[in-house]
């Protein structure tokens, strides 16, 4: 008998935590969508072999839909987060642009 009670305590208990959970359809999202889908590396390609200039990178941003842009040349640290909304333009030593991604 005993076992009953403590079966079916839990069952009660299962069902009232139930009651009290929200589904993850019901949330605000955390971050309001923006309205851009991220970045297109391939619309940037256009600036391999260029010269890195702000101008140049302002375009590429504008062509690729991306947020935010930036150089990366040989040495520089970077992160290791992914972005979906950022262009990168990699340089070389002389700041001549040699390959573009997102991230």
């Amino acid at each position: 008998m005993p076992w009953k009670f403590a079966s079916f305590g839990t069952l009660l208990a299962a069902v009232i935590l139930t009651g009290c959970s929200t589904s993850q359809a019901t949330k605000d999202p955390v971050a309001p969508e923006t309205g851009h889908s991220g970045c297109e590396s391939k619309a940037a390609e256009f600036a391999i072999g260029k010269k890195a200039s702000p101008e140049l990178l302002e375009q590429a941003r504008t062509r690729s839909g991306a947020q935010n842009a930036r150089f990366l040349k040989p040495n520089d640290m970077v992160t290791l987060e992914y972005r979906s909304d950022r262009l990168n333009l990699n340089t070389d030593a002389n700041l001549v642009i040699t390959r573009v991604n997102c991230g």
